[in-house]
């Protein structure tokens, strides 16, 4: 589930041309492995990389069918934040103490965002994915739908390769190319790698020292704030101007707290600035989203995803099951698509259309919503849907 990037730079000789997505499998590789010979690596470590690489129609099978992010946050965090999770997450943190205590310390991450990735991405290491990551990279790159995505993944991984840290018949991860525990991309791990245990490489997959401490440094060049918290639960008032919801809108917590805005299990965070989070409308839970939370989204793009993480990371240090309310029935996922197509035609920027209610969708719907008369939550009703 973990992000996507894509900044790599090679350094091409000026007459390398860059492997075009879609054509014959055979050829792309053919030009991956000429792109390669021309940032420097020898022929024959190009060889050995790409020897036994095929395409994975698997690959583009999953990458069709991300149908867990169109859940609500109700029903994504009730079916991923199990008791065993919170379990074994308390036990993660008793048994590397040490490890949270250096994090703390030179990333400033706190225990309970990590072990909640930890946790979500691969049920603490045990369960990483059985994709071989060559074989997925390259696959996507081929595919013309993300290609600048995933292109500099492989390359990323072939410089892991010459390390000793990447095995092309043998690493293994997530559909998408991510490796380890917390589910990191090769450019990533060559940006952030972190020999947490000393033993001379960078683990991901075996090493949970390792994988945390490389999460907590992808975090902080992210733009992590050391000791701040991301995400708290809130009782709003009724009746909040619903239209300064959401993430396209930010007031200090004095101001919030001016407007009735108070912490359900606690006082709110004076001196930082905050965002009013109604998931699932202003009948459903409620959360103030502090600056951290938004380097989640770096993390990973799902709306449904990055909350529950946030809000599982609260949960692992000590905060209450949330209050679910009474949320308004949402809309099915034809009915999604109905409507995201009446917003686009009405000129809003909704990206996809997928029946997934992302930020974007959100922040059409609430404008559509003020424009009509009703409560603008950015929570899409069959009301909402009857009056486009």
């Amino acid at each position: 589930m973990r992000r996507l990037t894509a900044i790599l730079v090679l350094s091409l000789a000026p007459h390398a041309a860059l492997a075009a997505c879609g054509g014959g499998f055979g050829d792309f590789v053919a030009a991956l492995k000429a792109e390669a010979r021309a940032g420097g690596h020898p022929a024959d470590r190009v060889e050995s990389f790409f020897a036994g690489v095929r395409q994975d129609p698997a690959v583009l099978k999953a990458d069709r069918a991300q149908g867990v992010f169109r859940k609500t946050f109700i029903d994504f965090s009730r079916a991923v934040i199990s008791a065993n999770r919170m379990q074994n997450g308390q036990r993660n943190a008793r048994e590397y103490a040490g490890t949270f205590q250096k994090i703390a310390r030179d990333y400033g991450v706190s225990p309970g965002v990590l072990l909640a990735f930890w946790a979500l991405e691969t049920d603490y290491g045990a369960v990483q994915g059985d994709f071989n990551t060559l074989n997925a990279l390259v696959t996507l790159a081929h595919d013309c739908r993300r290609p600048e995505l995933f292109r500099p993944q492989i390359f990323a991984a072939l410089e892991l390769y010459a390390r000793g840290d990447f095995d092309p018949a043998r690493t293994k991860g997530a559909w998408a190319g991510e490796i380890g525990m917390v589910q990191m991309l090769p450019e990533d791990i060559l940006r952030n790698g972190v020999d947490g245990d000393g033993d001379g490489h960078v683990s991901l997959k075996t090493s949970p020292p390792d994988a945390l401490m490389s999460g907590a440094k992808m975090l902080k060049g992210l733009g992590w704030r050391a000791g701040e918290p991301w995400l708290q639960e809130i009782v709003v008032p009724e009746g909040l101007d619903w239209s300064r919801t959401g993430l396209n809108h930010e007031l200090s917590v004095a101001e919030w707290e001016r407007l009735g805005v108070k912490g359900r299990s606690g006082p709110l965070a004076r001196g930082l600035k905050g965002s009013v989070l109604l998931p699932m409308g202003r009948k459903g839970p409620a959360f103030l989203a502090y600056p951290n939370f938004r380097v989640y989204f770096e993390w990973n793009k799902s709306f449904v995803y990055v909350t529950t993480a946030a809000y599982f990371a609260t949960r692992l240090e000590g905060a209450p099951v949330f209050d679910p309310g009474n949320p308004e029935a949402g809309l099915s996922d034809g009915e999604m698509r109905g409507l995201q197509k009446a917003l686009a035609a009405r000129g809003h920027d909704v990206g996809a259309i997928d029946g997934i209610l992302g930020e974007k969708t959100r922040e059409a719907v609430q404008k559509e919503q003020a424009r009509l008369g009703l409560p603008a939550d950015a929570w899409p009703t069959r009301a909402l849907l009857g009056k486009l």
